[in-house]
């Protein structure tokens, strides 16, 4: 079995990469902080052969070392990071620590390692948000200017730019992805598509931003997890590779959608289950849109799962696996954040 090292492999993203790289015969060291949005829900896939799950902080090096050191692995895929955009408004410490500190620490002990012939590859997971605002009818390109504008958007901007520091100045085997939102199972409650499909389950108001004109681009995850795959295989060392679906939403149609789903499934819309537009966040970004056409034509990659597919295999998961809802504190997600100043 190949080796692989999921940094963050308890989180949303990396709960489905890691299940995705099991069934590839891989086997997967997920090391994860375990924080408050951590998955600890059972996975069947996952067994002592093929599976270790390694308590960690990404900040600390000494030990980040001594872990690729001892399973050499052939590909690590940095997914650890805080990535709600609130909680970063509401408190940014913990985002420059994980998202910054932390990725340097990463860089830092794969530096060191290659003097010891250690030299697997880096996919760094980064995301669209680091592009700022885009204007209508335009998709961001990987090499567009940054301008970030949430302290969480800033944290993954500057590990990007640290990236890329290490690839030019120690010649370090690394690739940058950007990926617009993804939905699908496992996704913690405090993200906008499992928010509102809770609050449906309980029959609570839908809370949506302002007037919900906002705009972003979606992607099933498991149609990431294949990008991210593809970036592993044949992803060319230096290089940042845009990973979308091209399909944009403003959020109210959005949770218009959700709700249409549940009616046409028989899921009970109760009558306290409506939407309620709330104060917005500050600094928040109207729109976010990718251009992948690099990935599409170097990569021969493609989004498999076409939205609305993909919005009703979410939500028949969500209905199959209540306790992983249930088995969640509502404090850890219902209070609104970001919203202090």
């Amino acid at each position: 079995m190949k080796k692989v090292i999921v940094t963050g492999g308890s989180g949303f993203i990396g709960s489905n990469l890691v299940n995705f790289l099991i069934e590839k015969k891989f086997y997967v060291i997920n090391l994860d902080k375990l924080t408050y949005s951590s998955n600890t829900y059972k996975n069947k896939l996952r067994n002592k052969k093929n599976y270790k799950l390694i308590k960690i902080d990404i900040i600390n090096k000494k030990k980040i070392t001594k872990i690729i050191t001892k399973y050499k692995p052939d590909v690590i895929f940095n997914l650890a990071a805080e990535t709600h955009v609130d909680r970063s408004i509401d408190g940014p410490k913990n985002f420059i620590q994980t998202n910054i500190v932390g990725t340097f620490s990463l860089l830092e002990a794969l530096r060191q390692l290659q003097k010891r012939k250690i030299n697997p590859k880096l996919i760094h997971v980064s995301t669209d948000e680091v592009y700022g605002d885009i204007k209508k009818n335009y998709r961001s390109l990987e090499n567009d200017r940054y301008e970030p504008s949430s302290p969480y958007s800033a944290s993954k901007a500057s590990a990007d730019h640290l990236v890329k520091s290490y690839i030019r100045t120690y010649k370090l085997k690394a690739v940058i992805s950007n990926c617009c939102n993804n939905y699908g199972p496992y996704q913690f409650p405090e993200k906008l598509i499992p928010k509102m499909i809770s609050n449906i389950f309980n029959n609570k108001e839908l809370p949506v931003y302002s007037k919900g004109a906002n705009s972003r681009e979606w992607i099933y995850v498991k149609d990431h997890c294949e990008a991210l795959f593809k970036l592993y295989l044949k992803g060319k060392n230096g290089e940042s590779y845009n990973v979308g679906s091209g399909v944009n939403l403003r959020n109210i149609d959005l949770v218009r959608k959700i709700v249409k789903i549940c009616k046409k499934m028989k899921i009970k819309i109760q009558n306290k289950t409506k939407i309620k537009f709330v104060k917005d966040r500050p600094g928040h970004d109207f729109r976010y849109a990718l251009n992948s056409k690099k990935i599409s034509k170097y990569l021969k990659w493609k989004p498999k799962i076409k939205f609305n597919d993909g919005l009703e295999q979410t939500l028949l998961w969500y209905i199959k696996n209540k306790k992983f809802l249930k088995n969640i504190s509502k404090r850890s997600y219902e209070k609104r954040l970001g919203l202090k100043l």
